[in-house]
């Protein structure tokens, strides 16, 4: 079993409570399902919000999610001119068997284009 780093993002269309809520746990989710892992295969999960999104920790919404039990911690993207906005980004350590080359990084709706590199 090896320790993996699994990244991703998601861009909402407001700073809402609610749209924070629910693009994090489809986050969460997705990352999960596509690497078919389950809660007890992360070690911990550290989530980052762009500074136009206040309404709601990301790590909240997480634990909202079902990660009830992983260490959780939630940051500010430092304030890139021109970078995109309202992006909740991801970057979970995982205990999994898949080799590096298999781990799927997840990048969800308008933040799909920060990798363009991948197959979503």
């Amino acid at each position: 079993m090896a320790v993996r780093a699994i990244r991703g993002a998601t861009q909402i269309d407001a700073d809402s409570r609610d749209l924070v809520l629910e693009a994090t746990a489809e986050l969460v989710r997705e990352v999960l399902e596509r690497n078919a892992l389950t809660p007890d295969d992360l070690i911990s999960v550290v989530l980052t919000a762009t500074p136009d999104l206040t309404s709601e920790f990301p790590a909240y919404a997480a634990r909202q999610a079902g990660l009830s039990d992983v260490p959780l911690l939630s940051a500010t993207e430092i304030a890139v001119p021109g970078a995109m906005p309202r992006v909740i980004r991801l970057l979970a350590h995982v205990e999994t068997d898949l080799p590096r080359s298999s781990v799927k990084h997840v990048y969800l709706r308008g933040a799909a284009a920060l990798r363009t590199d991948l197959n979503h």
